[in-house]
Parts: C-alpha cells; sequence; structure tokens
C-alpha cells in the first residue's frame, strides 16, 4: 500500500527524461509510514489523558486534563528549542556523554535535509516530528505518579526541564550515539530511554510529595482511593494500545513490511499477555478479577516488549509480555502495602519496573545481545535519571513548594487550581438535592 502511494507520489514524473528511481519510491513510502506512525503516538496521550482522568478522583478530573494538553506543548516546543540538537547532537563535546548541535531545528540545505538525510530513510523534518511525539511521554508518566497533591505550576516546571534536558541527554546516550550505543547497550523503541526514565521521575516525585490525604490510617492500614470512571480508563488503555502500533512500528525508521509486521506481532502478543498475567496474579491475591488491574497488565506488557520489539520471536514476546503482567501486579502491592509509595494510577509499576524488566529482557531472549550490557545501561539511566529528578524536584519544593494546600487537596484541584469543575451538571443536580444523582463525599470523591 504505501508503496503504491510512493509511486503514486512520483507518477506526474513519469514523462522526464530522469524519472523516479526504486529509491525515491521507497523513499517516500518510508516517510509516510514514519508520519503515519507520528500520528499514532500523538494519539496515545488521549489514552495517556483518559487513563490517568479514569483512575483517579473526579474532582481532580480538569487539573489532570490541563496537565496532559500541557504536556504536548511543552513537549513539542522544548524539544524544537533544545531538545533535538540535544539528543542527536551529531558530535559529542564530552567524550560520549554530552553534545549539543546548537539551538532551533533547521534542515540541513537542499538534498541534504531530504533524500540524502540518515542514508535516505526519511527527511529530517519526520525525524523531527517523530522523535518530539516521545520527548513528552516521560512527563505523561511523572503526571500520573504525582497526581491529586502536586501544584500544577510545580509540576509544569518540573517537566519542561525535564523534558528539556534529563530525557534528552539520557537519550543520546544510546539513540544519539553516545558511550551506551557504543557498549551494544540495546534499547528499540525505549523501555528504559522513555519508560523508565519517565518512572525514575515518577518515583521521586511520588516520594517526595507523600501519599495523599487519607490514603493510609494512623496505624498504616491502606485505605483506597478508586478512580471515578473505570469505561474512562478502559478506554484509555485502547487508545494507549492502538497508539502503541506507532510507538513501536514507527521505531523500525522504514516502512519495511517484513520487519513492522513482525513488530506489530509481538507487540500484540506481549499485550495479551500482559492482561493474562496480570489477571491470574491479582485473581488470587485478591480473590476477585480487579479491571484496573487488567488494564495496567495491558500497558506492562507494552512497556516490556518496547525494548526488544523487533527481535524477539512471538513467543519470547508472549513469555515477557506474562510476566510483565505478574510484575506490574506484585508492584503495584509492594509500593502501595511496604513502601508506602502512593501512585494513584501505577505509573511507577509499569513503566519503571516493566520498563527494567523489558530491557533486562533483551539480554535474555535476544542471543546476540548480553544481559550485563543491558543491566549497565538500566543503572546507568536509573542512576542519571534519579540525581537530576531528585535535584530538580528539591530546588523547586525549596523555592515555591511542590504540594498544594490539605484544603486545595480535600476540595479537589479542579477547584483549588483552575476554579472549574469537569463535571459541573453534576455538582448542580447534587447540590439541588436532585434523587438520581448524588455527589460523593471528599473521602469517595
Amino acid at each position: 500500500m504505501l508503496s503504491l502511494l510512493a509511486l503514486g507520489t512520483y507518477s506526474s514524473f513519469a514523462q522526464e527524461e530522469a524519472g523516479p528511481t526504486v529509491a525515491d519510491a521507497i523513499f517516500t513510502a518510508n516517510n509516510i509510514w514514519m508520519l503515519v506512525a507520528t500520528f499514532l503516538v500523538f494519539i496515545m496521550h488521549m489514552g495517556f489523558a483518559s487513563i490517568e482522568t479514569g483512575l483517579t478522583r473526579a474532582k481532580n478530573t480538569t487539573n489532570i486534563l490541563f496537565k496532559n494538553v500541557s504536556i504536548i506543548a511543552i513537549g513539542i516546543l522544548t524539544y524544537a528549542i533544545v531538545g533535538f540538537n540535544l539528543m542527536y547532537p551529531g558530535e559529542f563535546s564530552i567524550g560520549q556523554y554530552f553534545g549539543f548541535a546548537g539551538f532551533g531545528i533547521a534542515s540541513p540545505e537542499g538534498a541534504a535535509g531530504l533524500i540524502e538525510y540518515a542514508d535516505g530513510g526519511y527527511t529530517y523534518w519526520t525525524d523531527f516530528i517523530f522523535q518530539a511525539m516521545f520527548a513528552a511521554t516521560a512527563a505523561t508518566i511523572v503526571s500520573g505518579a504525582v497526581a491529586e497533591r502536586m501544584k500544577l505550576s510545580s509540576f509544569l516546571i518540573f517537566s519542561t526541564i525535564f523534558v528539556a534536558f534529563v530525557y534528552t541527554v539520557a537519550g543520546s546516550w544510546k539513540w544519539g550515539g553516545g558511550w551506551l550505543d557504543a557498549m551494544g547497550f540495546y534499547d528499540f523503541a525505549g523501555s528504559t530511554l522513555v519508560h523508565s526514565v519517565g518512572g525514575w521521575g515518577a518515583l521521586i516525585g511520588a516520594m517526595l510529595l507523600g501519599p495523599r490525604l487519607g490514603k493510609y490510617t494512623k496505624s498504616g492500614l491502606i485505605k483506597p482511593i478508586p478512580g471515578h470512571s473505570l469505561p474512562l480508563a478502559t478506554g484509555g488503555m485502547f487508545l494507549l494500545w492502538f497508539g502503541w502500533y506507532g510507538f513501536n512500528g514507527g521505531s523500525v525508521l522504514s516502512a519495511d513490511p517484513g520487519l513492522i509486521s513482525l513488530v506489530f506481532v509481538t507487540t500484540s502478543l506481549a499485550a495479551a499477555a500482559g492482561i493474562i498475567g496480570a489477571m491470574v496474579l491479582s485473581w488470587i491475591v485478591f480473590k476477585k478479577p480487579d479491571l484496573s488491574m487488567i488494564l495496567n497488565g495491558a500497558l506492562a506488557g507494552l512497556v516490556g516488549i518496547t525494548a526488544g520489539a523487533d527481535v524477539m520471536t512471538p513467543m519470547s514476546s508472549a513469555i515477557i509480555g506474562f510476566i510483565a503482567g505478574l510484575l506490574v501486579v506484585a508492584s503495584v502491592i509492594f509500593f502501595d502495602k511496604y513502601a508506602k509509595v502512593d501512585d494513584p494510577v501505577g505509573a511507577i509499576s509499569v513503566h519503571l519496573v516493566c520498563g527494567i524488566w523489558g530491557t533486562l529482557a533483551v539480554g535474555i531472549f535476544a542471543a546476540e545481545f548480553s544481559f550485563m550490557t543491558q543491566l549497565i545501561g538500566v543503572l546507568a539511566y536509573g542512576v542519571f535519571t534519579v540525581a537530576c529528578a531528585l535535584i530538580l524536584f528539591l530546588v523547586i519544593k525549596m523555592i515555591m513548594g511542590i504540594r498544594v494546600s490539605p484544603e486545595e487537596e480535600l476540595m479537589g484541584l479542579d477547584l483549588g487550581e483552575h476554579g472549574m469543575m469537569a463535571y459541573p451538571d453534576f455538582q448542580q443536580i447534587a447540590e439541588s438535592g436532585g434523587s438520581t444523582m448524588t455527589m460523593a463525599s471528599d473521602g469517595e470523591n
């Protein structure tokens, strides 16, 4: 299909003496597929917004949606101003650890920005916009873990710096041709570069903020705080799964039909197996099937396969996804019950824990890659991201604070931060004493 489109694009030149070449057709097909993949990755942000909103309380909906919309804008703009040239500096100025090609984006002149760019794979602009869609994802992961209690202004400042510098410098070590790339570390579409980096930031943020009010009793017992819309969360999961075909499939960086189809298969099997793994363990532990756990099980499988979607056999991908599904349930229980880290949507378990697992799994299931090299990469990204996130959060906390007041938290961040509610009609009916709808108390809503 893409090849036909590519040939059609050049049909107007058929009468010219130098007609379109096979390279021209491949070049166009590559660009069409990568731009379609870019659109799919963009759709993932709708999925993140939906699942985060559904798994949290109604009184914080506007705040969560505002953050998710803002993150896209921050990600694209900061990536254009500094991020792209930090992540892909061309030449490193400090060993193979840091490089910067200058501010702003500007295509190489003439054909260098077109068919001569990336060995004829895609244009400079296609490269930029595809990578820019990845950039905001790391901050979106943090958003879920700090939901319902972090100041909006503090979150936006953190996200801007985190996306512009932390994610991009870390990314340059592998995708930009840095020291981990030279070592042989492998992360196809970002189990570590995107998901674990975001997960480490989420863990530090959740730990420094502390749990939501009412999450734990004085004796340390857990008081569940359910979200307000499982249908919305379920829709978000399906949007994320749908978008993941662009996330992983686009990372092939070409319209290679054999490799893209393999990536689609491994991605699908891992997500499906993640659901089953989470279903089995959560049913055993909680004695009842838990919908929120299988939603995160699907995401766990997707995160887990992202590091090696192009090098795994179908059966290996299913095993990786199944184990990721088990891990996400065990991890949620660990952080909630034992570590006392309040993560409203399970972002740390999905993205950090399963991102680490997926990266290490490359060294286990793919013979051409070393487990020790994968472990070194995981540790390097962990140390760097934790240090940067800790410094950022502490500086912001010292200057302007990172947590809303108890009054704002109980009221809900929709009214406390924005002065508006996501469901005003629901509020009016409840306040008028309508018999068909009632508002839940602060402890429930």
